[in-house]
């Protein structure tokens, strides 16, 4: 009897040569395709599998369950890796791993399989989710192992075998995308001194290349959660997601040029496209400006969106660690109702006004006009209090102290 093996299957180079590598070792390949929003259509996924030699290939649409479980999460966590990243192919495979655990307890397999890279991130977000939810399962990773040392190597092969693929010499891009965006490499994004060609992009414009005109565009929340663009209402969040990478990316926003430290120690060039990710975050921040208290907004500034990114870029989704983060993003959410008004022009998003009914801004005693009702004299008071360790140290210093 063959050993069934369960597939994570993009459907591009490396998962493509994999299913045959896989069945001429004697597996018995049954593919797992998530629809996570790649912008594809999915529909030839199963032929083009069962051409390389799958037995079975699965194609399961979990857009909603995707954005909502997880996208929202990131986005009230205002998670960005170093700062920058919006943990796109970080935020989804722990999403894929569970589903090929559960697949592999339905048909009875013993495997899994990852077309993850030795010196990838994704190794381990696969392998570490997997074992979390199943750790007598084993998984596979053949690009660590097999005999193909490029990409053209694969191409090459994959043309030999008479498997379908369609990265080609002339364009070796290797892409990842999701709802949430879109992470790019290889090929000439490999030196981190050239610019990324316009060819290598698919969700965003050149700012040069963008609308002459601003456009506006309102995000609305609901206690913390994405309901409405620029008036029109939403049920499935996956739906305005999309809509949103449509609006920021005709406009240029959303790219990411960066040097990343990856988990296995090395740096790597990375571009990312993410116009919907960056822009939720950020009108998310907005609102929370507005109506959190200072001391918890400054808390979730320096505890929270930092440890939250390491946790989802480190593979620690499923973990009591990411639990208790959401815990604390949740307990706040439910205030975070409002509007951001953004201003896209050129690859830029600017924040041009933010209102909610919860909001802690009083215009009596922040404006400087007439209205001010703020008792100045108070302010004396507060200063002297407030400054008094600062006077203590400055006396111990004149004397002649070491403080």
């Amino acid at each position: 009897m063959k050993k069934r093996v369960v597939l994570a299957y993009s459907g591009g180079l490396d998962t493509s040569v994999i299913v045959r590598w896989l069945t001429d070792r004697g597996y018995e390949v049954i593919t797992y395709t998530a629809d996570v929003g790649q912008g594809e259509e999915l529909t030839e996924i199963p032929e083009k599998a069962k051409a390389s030699g799958a037995v079975e290939a699965i194609v399961d649409d979990i857009k909603e369950e995707f954005a909502r479980e997880y996208c929202l999460p990131l986005m009230r966590a205002g998670a960005l890796y170093e700062g920058k990243y919006p943990l796109i192919s970080a935020l989804s495979r722990p999403l894929i791993a569970k589903k090929l655990v559960e697949i592999a307890h339905k048909v009875g397999a013993d495997f899994v399989a990852h077309g993850s890279t030795g010196k990838g991130n994704d190794q381990v977000r696969f392998e570490a989710s997997v074992w979390a939810l199943d750790p007598d399962i084993e998984v596979l990773a053949p690009v660590r192992e097999w005999e193909f040392k490029s990409r053209d190597e694969e191409i090459e092969y994959a043309q030999k075998c008479g498997i379908p693929v369609v990265a080609t010499k002339e364009k070796p891009y290797s892409y990842d995308r999701n709802l949430w965006g879109v992470a790019i490499e290889a090929g000439p994004l490999e030196d981190p001194y050239i610019e990324p060609p316009e060819d290598a992009f698919v969700l965003t414009v050149s700012p040069e290349k963008a609308p002459d005109e601003p456009e506006y565009v309102e995000i609305e929340f609901k206690e913390g959660t994405p309901v409405s663009l620029n008036g029109k209402s939403y049920t499935e969040i996956w739906k305005l997601i999309w809509d949103l990478n449509e609006i920021a990316g005709r406009h240029g926003f959303g790219r990411i040029d960066m040097v990343e430290n990856r988990l296995v120690g090395i740096k790597s060039r990375e571009v990312y496209e993410s116009p919907a990710g960056l822009l939720l975050i950020k009108a998310y921040d907005e609102i929370e400006s507005l109506v959190l208290d200072r001391f918890t907004y400054h808390y979730k500034q320096s505890h929270i969106k930092h440890p939250y990114a390491e946790v989802v870029y480190e593979a620690l989704w499923f973990t009591p660690l990411r639990e208790a983060l959401d815990a604390f993003n949740n307990k706040i959410s439910p205030l975070v109702t409002g509007t951001v008004r953004f201003k896209l022009y050129k690859g830029s998003a600017q924040v041009v006004g933010r209102k909610s009914p919860n909001s802690l801004y009083i215009e009596d005693l922040a404006t400087y006009s007439p209205k001010d009702t703020f008792d100045h004299k108070a302010g004396a008071a507060f200063t002297k209090v407030w400054s008094l360790p600062l006077k203590v140290m400055g006396r111990v210093r004149k004397k002649g102290g070491n403080r």
